[in-house]
């Protein structure tokens, strides 16, 4: 059987398939179920295009990784046909434990676990059943191997993970803000010390890739609309996970049941189960229980499915006490509802985010001296300061449907 293919990619044309080991990977149930996994959660209630999927994600971001060690082969960087090969496979698979609509219901099904560890047990799974085939690609993934450019590839402040997602992000969802010149940053890209480096030339770009970066967080990843309906998401499932554990019947199929009656950890067969689990799985459910007895439940649900969102306010500064009690006091007497129901029509938190983080390693420049500079030392982007500092947002979650709103205030 021939397993050469050519996929068309909408993002960037032609991606080819060169690999037995990729295309057998890519032909496993655990990798076709990115096809049913929405990139980017509950967000296409906010931007309508934007119902592309972890798969083509994952292409993306193998095929990126096809360019980037070409290129810098080219410049004379000796890689392997492993080394290669492992690389791919890594990127490849770096987001299989993705559940439901992605980031929207993380640690939901399996509580205090991030997609990353799911990603990791799938890949020893994976690599159990291909003899031992990822072995390499799992120490790269983990950054265990000397040859830690590879790794950075695959997972570092300007990786091609993050050059796939902005760039796939921004086509589908039509923000032009989060346009990245993903070409000639890989063309950029060179080794120094067996570190992943940008050559000088490449600075400007480096710095609109970050730019890029916060803007699509604060536009697109943490647009309010969508906060307010992936935490939706997320009460719907909680709330009918307490009543399941309090002995009340909500009707559920499938291995999403096995998920509604227990607390979990990851272990086999959570696992086993959690890879059939996709995003239809989820609204099936919700339409079923849109009729449910429970008026809560029934009512999370209708909000969802008629896009009747809570509202969500954004500020710079804590919210003031009054207004918070007065909030309360509207939702108990609209809904009837108690204190401990509460949870359920009223969230308080915060979103932080942080475009470039030194510590967490840095985006080394490549002076033609041969020196090397953090990006942070040579960008006039930088010493403005935004990009570095922690931008917080306080966010208040309620009801949309409250006769009348308490009037916001900071």
């Amino acid at each position: 059987m021939n397993k050469r293919k050519v996929i068309n990619d909408p993002v960037y044309g032609f991606i080819t398939i060169g690999s037995e080991l990729i295309y057998d990977l890519i032909q496993t149930p655990e990798f076709q179920r990115l096809r049913r996994i929405k990139q980017l959660g509950m967000t296409h209630l906010v931007y309508p295009g934007a119902v592309h999927t972890r798969f083509a994600h994952a292409l993306g971001a193998y095929h990126l990784m096809q360019l980037a060690l070409s290129s810098l082969r080219n410049k004379g960087v000796e890689i392997s046909a492993e080394e290669w090969e492992a690389s791919s496979v890594a990127i490849l698979l770096h987001d299989i434990g993705h559940g439901p609509f992605s980031h929207a219901l993380e640690s939901t099904l399996i509580p205090d676990t991030p997609h990353e560890l799911v990603s990791v047990a799938l890949m020893k799974l994976l690599n159990e059943r291909f003899n031992g085939a990822l072995n390499l690609s799992l120490e790269i993934f983990h950054d265990r191997y000397p040859r830690k450019f590879l790794h950075q590839l695959v997972s570092s402040q300007l990786d091609l993970d993050r050059l796939d997602y902005l760039t796939r992000d921004s086509f589908f969802t039509g923000v032009s803000e989060g346009i990245v010149g993903w070409d000639r940053l890989i063309q950029m890209m060179d080794v120094h010390q067996e570190e992943l480096v940008i050559q000088e030339k490449g600075l400007y770009s480096v710095e609109k890739f970050l730019v890029a970066r916060r803007l699509m967080y604060w536009q697109v990843y943490l647009h309010k609309t969508a906060i307010a309906a992936e935490t939706l998401s997320t009460l719907i499932l909680k709330r009918a996970a307490d009543l399941t554990k309090n002995g009340i019947k909500v009707p559920v199929i499938g291995p999403l049941a096995y998920f509604m009656e227990q607390s979990l950890r990851l272990e086999e067969e959570t696992l086993s189960l959690f890879v059939q689990l996709d995003d239809d799985d989820v609204m099936i459910a919700i339409k079923q229980w849109q009729n449910h007895e429970d008026f809560i439940l029934s009512d999370l649900c209708k909000s969802l499915l008629t896009r009747q969102l809570p509202v969500v306010h954004l500020s710079f500064q804590p919210f003031n006490t009054d207004y918070i009690l007065n909030l309360q006091q509207s939702i108990k007497s609209k809904f009837g509802i108690n204190d401990s129901d509460m949870q359920y029509y009223y969230q308080l938190s915060r979103l932080d985010n942080t475009t470039y983080k030194p510590q967490k390693g840095e985006i080394g420049i490549l002076k033609r001296d041969g020196r090397i500079f953090d990006v942070e030392e040579l960008s006039n982007q930088m010493n403005m300061g935004y990009l570095l500092q922690e931008e917080k947002k306080y966010c208040l979650y309620a009801p949309k449907k409250l006769a009348q709103l308490p009037k916001f205030a900071d």
